[in-house]
């Protein structure tokens, strides 16, 4: 085992502890004075960070959202099938379900009559406060687009970007995977078919409805939204073709196929990318290039095809994105050979530093084991003339290669963009938010669950990838790593 090797090791299984303590954190209480709120989380409930922070200078994430709850309790599934974690990822898992299950019971109404909320929150805070008439509509499936809600299982009272379409199809996907994990008993899995029920219904009645975006910043159709609402649709009709319910899953699979042909149109031949977004008045064009894309392949998982990381298309959107950054940063134009370049979200991000994102220069290394144990696996690697730029990186001909060597120049890729998290985590082992594009110092928020997540998932990826690797050359040996 290797330097690097061992360190990916130690620090998945310290982030699938990190994580873990964000799930079902009771024990932890926020205070929001200006707002007349002492929020106790619920079991179940998953916090996108547990610091205790109110924009001073962090900012306050102490909330349950659903996009971010999704992506960890997927995370979650793999800690367990890797080790990482053990039966307490079970029983975090069932908590987190009960909680959903809560959530789908709130009501803006009922809510607005019992919590007198207003007259708990202090003047200079008024102004943060959400309409009474948009909070009573709250209720049975538009719960899903509320983006977020406090830990302690009630409405989020507070003005925000709404509504967001992508914690549905999220929970879909995350709750299929789980649904064939051993060591579940039959009242979990009902509750389970419940819950994705429910979120294919919301996903199917929101196909042709615009949302904010994955950052929650401009409202349109977005190519991250839409390529999980696609694949919630392609999986979930599949399974309910499966139990049965056959005029739901055609209802699933036309809507999925008037998706991707959606998704298909934002391939950008001038840019070389998929457009992260359809054009949106005022909306700022440095955002055309966008790594909620790459964050969209991977969330989605789409084992081949158009939209997964055997897309040339997907392929060259990540060779931008790359050369976008290494250009923008100054931490990367100094970076040592074997790294790869910290990534971010899109150009001229203004967000706390705008810099360097762990889980995007994370999904960057993930994206390249997934496409090395696909290639070890069998699957071709075509080269076209949208993806030459992206083959060129990998030293690759343009006229495209087969076997091992095309596979193992992908895993070597994603082991330098692992360099590069290793290079700006602190002793402490600790993941923020961001790290400063220019001083490498971490920034936002401090332990946020999500970098945790995609840390397990990409390092998961990369033992798949190895796997894949012995698998295809029994007798041979891989190149070490520093």
């Amino acid at each position: 085992m290797t330097g690097l090797d061992a360190w990916i090791e130690e620090q998945a299984s310290l982030s699938a502890r990190e994580m873990l303590r964000a799930i079902s954190a009771t024990d932890t209480i926020k205070e929001r004075p200006g707002f007349g709120q002492r929020v106790v989380p619920l079991p179940g409930s998953v916090l996108a960070s547990p610091v205790l922070a109110a924009y001073d200078p962090d900012p306050d994430y102490f909330f349950h959202w659903f996009r971010d709850s999704a992506i960890v309790i997927d995370a979650l599934r793999v800690a367990l099938a890797e080790g990482w974690l053990k039966s307490e990822a079970l029983d975090r898992f069932r908590e987190f379900v009960r909680f959903n299950q809560s959530l789908s019971r709130l009501d803006g109404r009922e809510f607005l009559v019992r919590s007198n909320f207003r007259k708990k929150v202090q003047p200079s805070f008024l102004q943060y406060l959400r309409a009474d008439a948009e909070i009573a509509p709250v209720r049975e499936d538009a719960v899903q687009a509320e983006v977020r809600v406090n830990p302690d299982g009630t409405l989020d009272f507070t003005r925000w970007s709404r509504p967001q379409n992508d914690g549905g199809p999220l929970r879909a996907l995350a709750l299929l995977r789980w649904r064939v994990q051993p060591g579940l008993d039959e009242g979990l899995r009902e509750a389970l078919r419940e819950l994705i029920v429910a979120d294919i219904d919301f996903t199917l009645a929101r196909v042709n409805q615009p949302s904010f975006d994955i950052w929650e910043e401009e409202r349109g159709f977005h190519y991250y939204t839409q390529l999980v609402q696609a694949e919630a649709l392609g999986r979930g009709g599949a399974w309910l073709a499966e139990s049965g319910d056959a005029a739901r899953a055609r209802a699933c699979r036309a809507a999925a196929q008037q998706i991707i042909s959606r998704l298909d149109a934002l391939w950008d031949p001038k840019s070389s990318c998929y457009r992260s977004r359809t054009s949106i008045a005022n909306g700022d064009p440095r955002k055309t290039l966008d790594i909620a894309v790459v964050l969209a392949t991977l969330h989605a998982q789409r084992a081949s095809g158009t939209h997964s990381v055997l897309d040339p298309r997907a392929q060259a959107t990540l060779a931008a994105l790359e050369d976008l950054f290494d250009a923008e940063y100054d931490i990367n134009r100094r970076r040592p050979d074997g790294r790869g370049p910290a990534m971010g979200r899109y150009s001229g991000d203004a967000y706390y530093s705008g810099g360097a994102y762990y889980f995007s220069t994370l999904a960057a290394g993930q994206f390249y084991f997934k496409l090395a144990a696909a290639l070890h696996s069998g699957a071709e690697f075509p080269a076209t003339d949208e993806n030459t730029r992206f083959l060129m990186r990998l030293g690759i001909g343009l006229e495209g290669a087969k076997g091992a060597a095309p596979a193992d120049a992908a895993f070597a890729r994603g082991d330098a963009f692992m360099r590069t998290v290793r290079a700006f985590t602190p002793a402490s082992r600790e993941l923020s938010e961001q790290f400063d594009r220019t001083t490498g110092a971490q920034t936002s928020a401090k332990r946020l669950t999500w970098s945790y997540a995609a840390f397990i998932t990409a390092a998961a990826s990369r033992r798949e990838a190895c796997v894949a690797m012995r698998a295809s050359r029994p007798y041979g040996t891989r190149a070490g790593t520093a």
